[in-house]
């Protein structure tokens, strides 16, 4: 068992698959569930950006957005057990990656009219971006490495405009390099943003950074499972980076999940908590 930087297993091999069936299967033991609690307060932010800005169809760029998972929760109300069961299993092995796109295809078809939300995917791996879009998940992806580039004239095209920007737990790995210059591709627009951090990773940098760029960030209180560890050794390391920080995993990650918080920034001068 392989560790990154963070002490956290490395599970890359997942996210560059041609199809999601890896990325299910490894994460399914793990009880990764962190897109399911983040369905209700996305879906809650999407409701009240449409009402008070009186967007009929928000865009949402979705940072780190593999499969098209988000995507998949919140425009055709599935869930991830659905989504577990459609990808893991004895049956589904021996599956084409054309068989798998076409039952996709037909999940979006039969969910219509779906939610009015338009999903733009950006993400490092072109296989998972590659699926989603063409499964009907996404409406368009970026792929791109923000951390390290700046974004092409064609990528600034497609970001400009986004209404609100979510993310499930790629910051930490993201930094605020990415959300700034996403941000900065919308001129004086800012959308709203939503993102699940885990606790583990610092989010004062990007706090401060979307304060110059004139956000106001507020935490939920609540925290969130993300997922299980997937071995001792990984929690002793997490445990041990999160002591060096500061931060108390008494009662949450010392019990053996790791845990989530929220962070919703919107620009100064908007209602919300």
């Amino acid at each position: 068992m392989r560790f990154d930087a963070t002490g956290k297993v490395s599970l890359d091999h997942i996210y560059t698959q041609p199809d999601p069936r890896s990325y299910f299967s490894v994460l399914r033991p793990l009880g990764y569930c962190v897109p399911q609690q983040a369905k209700p307060y996305f879906a809650k932010l999407i409701k009240e950006y449409r009402e008070s800005q009186h967007v009929a169809v928000p865009k949402v760029l979705d940072i780190g957005c593999s499969y098209g998972i988000n995507a998949a929760l919140l425009k055709y109300d599935a869930t991830m057990d659905e989504l577990y069961a459609r990808y893991c299993g004895e049956d589904r092995e021996g599956e084409s990656r054309e068989a798998l796109l076409a039952r996709d295809r037909e999940l979006s078809r039969s969910r219509r009219p779906a939610q009015r939300i338009r999903f733009v995917g950006l993400d490092s791996s072109d296989s998972a971006l590659s699926y989603a879009l063409e499964a009907g998940f996404l409406d368009d992806t970026v792929h791109a490495d923000l951390e390290a580039h700046e974004p092409t004239p064609r990528q600034h095209a497609q970001f400009a405009g986004t209404d609100l920007v979510i993310s499930t737990g790629c910051l930490g790995y993201v930094t605020e390099r990415t959300l700034t210059r996403v941000v900065r591709a919308q001129g004086a627009r800012r959308p709203w943003m939503a993102h699940f951090v885990l606790r583990m990773f610092p989010f004062d940098p990007v706090e401060r950074a979307l304060d110059e760029l004139g956000y106001r960030t507020t935490r939920v209180e609540e925290v969130f499972k993300q997922r299980r560890f997937a071995s001792p050794e990984e929690q002793a390391l997490v445990l041990e980076r999160m002591s060096a920080a500061g931060v108390d995993a008494g009662g949450l990650e010392a019990e053996g999940w790791l845990y989530a918080q929220l962070y919703l920034s919107r620009p100064y001068g908007t209602s919300g908590p």
